[in-house]
């Protein structure tokens, strides 16, 4: 089965595709918000609905919050199992959009055609790029090229509670060779990538006290313990000068960066100078030895998200706080262990307390690194099917955020994940005026038919 007729029928259906794509995008399906419960509902009917439509044998399947999707087509060649998600954030605030969030519409931009509307990029778009390369494969071949299983959660921007209970209660059901996740970006608007590594992240919140109650510090200050005082040293003790991490065992597990893969980035010509302008910046402030991209994509980090202590309202209070608190969140790669290093943390904060200061924290989630196995000839298979549909070669990226699905996927169901997208930064997820690039979209859909094309023939 040749991919060029699928090619032609995707350049043609375009204008369909939107149009479904746009149907989809005006169900206003906010997982976090219980008042859109129904509209959860309606998103996952209609793709039941559009797989059956493409003689995938699909259904609901109820969980003890948004409902899954699930689909199977059978086929020769390999299992493939893609995942998406049909759930987007909130909209607020809801003033700062430039129209209703839910009445998604085409608009002309300097830069060309975008779609706007909450989810356009994150993600109902991208999942609707591979239902459409399925869809133009069917109607060409009559059949899709090779046997795949649907997944489509509804509560990802809800931190998917009931994700793993679902993936171990159907692993049998859902295993396959390799899975898909089109939830990323572009490196750029030339350039695709398949994220190859995901760095972990732990969240840690510290809360020191001192005194029993909030003092005047006329009669109390330079004899009483001040917990914000204690909190910043310990806190200014995070990083050493050369900007490594102080925790006792905190750089086990971390690799080192492959020649291949660092030719590979270097190759990139990634502009630290404009990326760090864009928000005010100059200097790369993270390890001394590291290039810019390394700090982003490989290297662990310990950051202070915020402080809280004393009196922070208008005015001037002259207080001596009784407690002080912070949230510090470690974002991990390789093997590293965050259990291991909450619990490394904990005691070394613990050993820098003086006398009458107590410390508690609280734990704000714990995901190790993910790390996919880019020997599996998939991965080569997909690099050059995507050389072969964009102006500059795919490259192996990774990704500074995290993405826990691909860390379930490979503990639960012992899969490796290919994680393509085609979103850009500038499409402004989780923002007010979120919108998808038609030419993303487009060049997308060609995307995966080429993909699926060049993994059916392993």
């Amino acid at each position: 089965m040749s991919v060029d007729p699928v090619l032609s029928r995707i350049d043609s259906d375009l204008p369909e595709a939107l149009e479904r794509l746009l149907a989809l995008l005006r169900i206003p399906s906010i997982s976090t918000d219980p008042a859109y419960d129904a509209d959860c509902e309606k998103a996952a009917d209609w793709l039941v609905d559009d797989l059956r439509s493409l003689g995938v044998e699909a259904d609901k399947r109820p969980t003890p919050g948004h409902p899954m999707v699930v689909g199977h087509v059978d086929g020769d060649g390999p299992h493939l199992l893609f995942y998406g998600h049909y759930d987007v954030q909130p909209v607020d605030p809801v003033e700062l959009w430039d129209h209703d969030p839910f009445d998604a519409q085409i608009a002309d931009t300097p830069g060309g055609q975008v779609i706007r509307a909450r989810g356009s990029s994150d993600d109902k778009g991208q999942l609707m790029t591979f239902i459409e390369a399925c869809r133009a494969w069917k109607a060409v071949h009559g059949a899709l090229p090779c046997r795949i299983t649907f997944l489509f959660e509804g509560e990802e921007e809800s931190g998917s509670p009931s994700l793993v209970p679902f993936l171990k209660d159907n692993a049998s059901e859902l295993g396959a060779d390799v899975a898909l996740i089109c939830d990323t970006d572009l490196f750029d608007s030339r350039v695709p990538s398949i994220i190859t590594q995901l760095r972990g992240l732990l969240g840690e919140e510290i809360t020191i006290t001192g005194p029993d109650r909030d003092l005047h510090s006329g009669s109390y200050g330079g004899i009483a313990r001040n917990p914000i005082r204690v909190l910043t040293k310990i806190l200014g003790g995070l990083h050493d000068d050369a900007g490594r991490v102080q925790v006792p065992g905190f750089y086990e597990g971390v690799p080192d960066l492959p020649p291949d893969m660092a030719a590979q980035w270097q190759a990139l010509g990634f502009d630290a100078d404009r990326f760090l302008g864009a928000v005010g910046l100059s200097q790369p402030a993270g390890e001394d030895g590291y290039t810019p991209l390394e700090m982003i994509w490989s290297r662990p980090t310990a950051e202070i998200n915020g402080i809280v202590g004393g009196y922070t309202g208008d005015g001037f209070k002259t207080v001596l706080p009784s407690r002080a608190s912070a949230k510090v969140s470690f974002r991990l790669v390789g093997t590293q262990d965050p259990l291991a290093i909450r619990d490394s943390f904990r005691a070394w904060v613990r050993e820098q307390l003086p006398p009458d200061c107590t410390v508690a924290f609280a734990d704000h989630g714990a995901s190790p690194a993910s790390r996919m196995e880019t020997g599996h000839p998939a991965f080569a298979a997909a690099r050059a099917a995507l050389s072969d549909e964009w102006p500059d070669p795919a490259v192996f990226a990774g990704g500074g955020g995290s993405i826990p699905i691909a860390g379930y996927f490979k503990d639960i169901l012992g899969l490796d994940s290919m994680l393509v997208g085609w979103a850009k930064a500038d499409d402004q997820i989780h923002s007010p005026n979120e919108k998808y690039d038609v030419a993303s979209f487009h060049k997308g859909v060609r995307s995966w038919a080429r993909i699926l094309d060049a993994l059916t023939r392993l």
